[in-house]
This record gives C-alpha cells, structure tokens and sequence, in this order.
C-alpha cells in the first residue's frame, strides 16, 4: 500500500449549523439569566433569601459555569482577543444605538439575546472565514 496523503472533504457549514450553534448559546444566556425571572440567577438569589440553597443550586451553577467556559473559551480562540473585543464592542454599542432609537430596551431580552449572537458568531467564526476567504484556521498548540 503506497503512502498516498487523501483530504478528508471538510463538512460544509450552513446556516442551520449556525442556527444549532445560536440555540444553544440562547439556552446557556437565558439559562443563566433573563428579565423575566425565571433563570439561574433569580433561582439562587430566592434560595439564598429564603436560606434553602441547596445541592441542586450548586450543581445546577456548575453546569452553567462548565457551559461558560466551553463557550467562551471556543469563542475566544475562534475570534482572538482582538476580535472578541471587536465584536463585543459592535454589539453592545450596537444595543446602545437601538435603545437610544427606542427600539429595544437595554434590559429586555432582546438585548440579552445579542450575547447569544456573539457566542455563536464565535463557535462559527471559523467556518464563517473558511467560507468567505477559501482559508482554512488551523490551531497550533504545541
């Protein structure tokens, strides 16, 4: 058998791949925290007001943080330092905009929801780039 060097065909990545990836970072963000009072962070802040936390407050947070770090560190490494900055300051200058206009309010969920958009923007960024520059990132952590 010759030494024959075959390339794996990438995945194509589509919108319903992006759509997936946004889903889940709504469900982490609003998991975490929503105005209308029904997440983690209102949960927590009951249980420890009524003196009743308990195991299932701790290990419900620890989901959420390991969910945290997994979305943030892809996201980190996807866009880089400067393009997290980048990206965080378009959005929330972004939500600023709308809410001067009186389209959204800073505290509304909508506003919420464009966190979610940046972790998605961030898990996808590198097929986003592969698909519009032909270029392919690749990692090297040695």
């Amino acid at each position: 058998m010759g030494n024959s060097s075959v390339e794996k065909p990438h995945k194509s990545f589509g919108l319903l791949d992006f759509l997936w990836r946004l889903a889940g970072s709504l469900i982490l963000v609003f998991a975490t925290y929503n105005p209308t009072g029904h997440s983690y962070i209102h949960w927590f802040k009951n249980a420890w007001s009524a003196d009743s936390l308990g195991a299932q407050h701790f290990f419900v947070g620890s989901l959420l943080i390991a969910g945290w770090a997994i979305l943030l560190v892809a996201t980190g490494n996807s866009l880089g330092k400067l393009g997290t900055v980048i990206g965080a300051a378009l959005i929330g200058t972004g939500i600023w905009f709308l809410a001067q206009l009186g389209v959204v309010q800073a505290d509304s969920a909508t506003a919420i929801t464009w966190l979610a958009l940046l972790l998605a923007i961030g898990l996808s960024w590198s097929h986003i780039w592969r698909r519009l520059s032909g270029q392919v990132e690749v990692a090297d952590n040695d």
